[in-house]
C-alpha cells in the first residue's frame, strides 16, 4: 500500500461531516454506535429522518446549524456548529429522544457503546461487538498499528484529525 493509497482508505473511511466547510473546527459532534448494521433502506430511512430532524432542531426557540450523518450503515453522527446557537441540556434531550424512537422504529438501539469500528487490511470499515473484537485481538487480526475510530470524538476537529487512531494508542486498548 503506497501513502496515497493510505490516504484513500482514510478518506472511505472518514465520516463527510468532516468535508462540510460551512462548519466550524469546533463544532460539536455525537457519535452514536447502531446495535446492528442497518440495511440500505433503513441506512436511507434514517439519513432522511436525521436531515428532517436536523433541519427543525432548536435551543430556546433558536435554529441550530446542524447535520446528521449515517456512516457505514452503523454509526449515526451529529454535528452542531455552535457558532450561531448552542446545544443546550434540552436540545440534547431532544436529539437523544429522536433517536431513541427512531431507533424503536426500525428495531435497532443507536446506544450500544460495546461495538467498535476499526478499517481491516483490505481498507475497509468494519465493526464488532467487544467481545469479537478482543479475538481479533488475540488471534493477532488486529494489531497495535490497526486502525479503529475513536466514538468518544466531540469536535468537528477531533473528527478530522483523531477519527482513526492506532489500536495500540486507542483508548479501545483498555477494554479488551
Amino acid at each position: 500500500m503506497t501513502p496515497n493509497d493510505n490516504k484513500m482508505t482514510l478518506k472511505m473511511t472518514t465520516p463527510t461531516l468532516t468535508t462540510n466547510d460551512a462548519f466550524s473546527p469546533d463544532s460539536r459532534v455525537w457519535v452514536y454506535v447502531s446495535s446492528r448494521p442497518l440495511t440500505a433502506d433503513e441506512s436511507a430511512f434514517v439519513q432522511h429522518n436525521l436531515d428532517a430532524f436536523c433541519a427543525q432542531w432548536t435551543a430556546h426557540n433558536h435554529a441550530l446549524k446542524a447535520r446528521g450523518e449515517v456512516f457505514e450503515g452503523q454509526l449515526l453522527l451529529l454535528m452542531v456548529d455552535e457558532t450561531q446557537a448552542g446545544a443546550s441540556g434540552c436540545s440534547i434531550d431532544k436529539s437523544v429522544h429522536f433517536l431513541e424512537a427512531l431507533g424503536q422504529e426500525i428495531g435497532a438501539d443507536f446506544f450500544e457503546r460495546m461495538r467498535f469500528g476499526w478499517v481491516d487490511s483490505a481498507g475497509h470499515f468494519q465493526l464488532n461487538a467487544k467481545p469479537e473484537f478482543a479475538q481479533l485481538v488475540q488471534s493477532g487480526q488486529i494489531t497495535p498499528d490497526t486502525l479503529v475510530a475513536d466514538t468518544l470524538v466531540q469536535t468537528k476537529r477531533q473528527l478530522m484529525e483523531k477519527w482513526l487512531v492506532p489500536f495500540g494508542k486507542s483508548w479501545h486498548k483498555r477494554l479488551v
